[in-house]
């Protein structure tokens, strides 16, 4: 007898129809972790191979997604536009923008020494173009769809609305590591005067949807337990804003003119602290939150990948102003974290492992409760699964 834990085995053909695009966020957590790690201070920083095998790590599983998610495209192609057209998981496109970008960024932090540098900014260059393009395209086409298609309502908004437009943020954080590397003068102020229209793109996109979030969390009452994770995403423009700002002016000298490139350094500051000030309130908040959904039977989801990336942009965030403002509490605040990241990484990819090899996490949707509304019932069923 197989109980509703013991799924029965899916056919082969039909084990990567629901195979959604909300995936990627296992390669957006693994690369963090070693990205993150090699932005620690010195005495902290572990060993480099480690990093470099966590980046190889999230190599393979990018490498694996985007196999399995072209072969989904080709064999469920009914599926994968049913979940352009779903509310719930169509924000998701914007992981693999990401995934692309934070494996590309990791090869010239983490995985430099692995590969050779020649190597790690040839492939940085294909994953940073093309992340930033499919960043661009789901930025701009996913709040579409929901204008149009979706039909969704205030009361419907979750934090998973802003993956989209944070993707923008990530090629912010990441493009000026490609800018010494291109020819002096303009290509090198063209790439970095771009990451600074993208962290101001993405920016202002997050400030007009984050009050959406919140006023339905004050409104509307605590998330689905399943969805309770994700509010830990919005710690992800928090932490990327903050790295974008300090590496664009750690890139600035000898790129831009004076005195715009001591402005960068100045601006890194002014506008770093405030907001990691704030996502650390965030931070507090997500975690009561989840406290209360643990204690009411939150089981896992893959929604658990949400506690890794964007804490894992908060350690990048706390790292960079301590070297912008050379004080110690910053570096503590960057360890500190790191061992969250960590901690929330072991958790997840467990908990992933166990639900593929019982094959609960690539089985057909659950129906949803009937006490949820509609939008909410399809989150909980099906993207976060």
């Amino acid at each position: 007898m197989v109980t509703a834990a013991q799924p029965l085995p899916l056919p082969r053909a039909d084990r990567l129809r629901h195979l959604g695009p909300n995936w990627y966020a296992c390669v957006m957590g693994t690369a963090v972790v070693g990205s993150a790690g090699v932005a620690l201070p010195g005495p902290a920083r572990g060993p480099h191979g480690v990093y470099a095998a966590v980046w190889a790590l999230s190599l393979l599983l990018l490498l694996a997604l985007l196999a399995a998610r072209a072969a989904h495209w080709s064999r469920h192609r009914d599926q994968a536009r049913a979940h352009l057209l779903d509310p719930a998981t169509a924000p998701f496109y914007g992981c693999l923008a990401m995934a692309l970008l934070a494996v590309g960024g990791g090869a010239l932090t983490a995985g430099r020494e692995l590969i050779g540098t020649r190597a790690a900014v040839a492939l940085d260059t294909v994953l940073f173009t093309t992340g930033t393009a499919v960043g661009l395209g789901a930025a701009v086409a996913v709040p579409y769809l929901m204008a149009v298609r979706h039909r969704v309502e205030a009361a419907q908004a979750t934090p998973v609305w802003l993956l989209p437009l944070v993707a923008p943020m990530v090629s912010a954080a990441l493009g000026p590591l490609l800018v010494p590397h291109l020819p002096p003068g303009q290509p090198r102020e063209t790439l970095l005067l771009a990451c600074f229209a993208l962290f101001g793109l993405s920016l202002l996109a997050v400030l007009l949807m984050l009050p959406l979030v919140f006023a339905r969390l004050l409104t509307a009452g605590p998330l689905p337990l399943a969805l309770t994770p994700t509010l830990f995403l919005v710690l992800g423009p928090l932490g990327q804003s903050t790295t974008a700002v300090a590496l664009i002016a750690d890139a600035a000298p000898g790129v831009v003119p004076a005195p715009y490139d001591r402005g960068f350094g100045v601006f890194a500051v002014l506008y770093g602290v405030p907001v990691m000030g704030f996502a650390l309130l965030w931070l507090g908040l997500s975690t009561a939150h989840l406290v209360r959904a643990r204690r009411r039977g939150m089981g896992f989801t893959l929604t658990w990948w949400a506690f890794t990336f964007p804490v894992g942009t908060c350690v990048t965030g706390a790292a960079a102003l301590a070297r912008h403002t050379g004080l110690a509490v910053y570096d503590a605040l960057a360890v500190g974290l790191y061992a969250v990241l960590v901690a929330a990484w072991l958790a997840a990819a467990r908990g992933t492992v166990r639900g593929l090899l019982s094959g609960e996490l690539l089985a057909a949707p659950r129906p949803a409760p009937v006490a949820l509304p509609p939008a909410t019932g399809r989150t909980t069923s099906g993207a976060v699964r």
